[in-house]
């Protein structure tokens, strides 16, 4: 019986499932997105959002609670075969990524099935996202568009009802 045990095994022992899933939540919080099975994507899903929410706090202390919980180690991007650093995890986390969802009471990630399923296993594979502010930019211009139609067709009903009831006048 499993009573009171949290958290899945995934066939690796405690300390390799706490480093995988601190560089997976260091990956996600780098390009925003990656690849990974099921099981894994929800067993890091929890640890990223805890971290967010205390990145939304901002303080000292959070700050220090999240370095000791994930690590900062740096985001590095290579041009001209140099690497060049572009800063950590968390100064990401605390700059970027906490003040995004400061308004977002919960549920900054998603987890998308793909059809996709690896090779070796047949694992099935999903996308781990953080939902961004590219989402709430789509919202926007979804919305205008639709109010863009309705009063355009709006206006093509008035044209049409003139123009109809010009030529029921004549």
């Amino acid at each position: 019986m499993r009573h009171r045990i949290a958290g899945r095994r995934l066939s690796r022992t405690s300390e390799h499932r706490l480093a995988m899933r601190r560089n997976m939540v260091s990956s996600l919080f780098e390009h925003e997105t990656i690849s990974t099975t099921i099981e894994k994507a929800k067993e890091v899903k929890a640890f990223a959002e805890k971290l967010i929410t205390l990145a939304k706090k901002g303080t000292l202390s959070a700050r220090r609670r999240a370095i000791a919980m994930l690590g900062n180690r740096d985001i590095i991007s290579h041009e001209d075969g140099k690497a060049i650093k572009e800063g950590t995890i968390i100064g990401k986390l605390f700059s970027e990524l906490g003040p995004r969802y400061l308004d977002r009471p919960g549920g900054y990630t998603r987890i998308i099935r793909l059809s996709l399923r690896r090779l070796g296993d047949n694992g099935q594979l999903v996308l781990l996202q953080l939902i961004g502010q590219d989402e709430s930019s789509k919202k926007e211009a979804k919305a205008a568009t639709k109010k863009g139609s309705r009063k355009k067709a709006k206006e093509a009903t008035e044209t049409d009802s003139r123009a109809n009831g010009t030529d029921q006048q004549q």
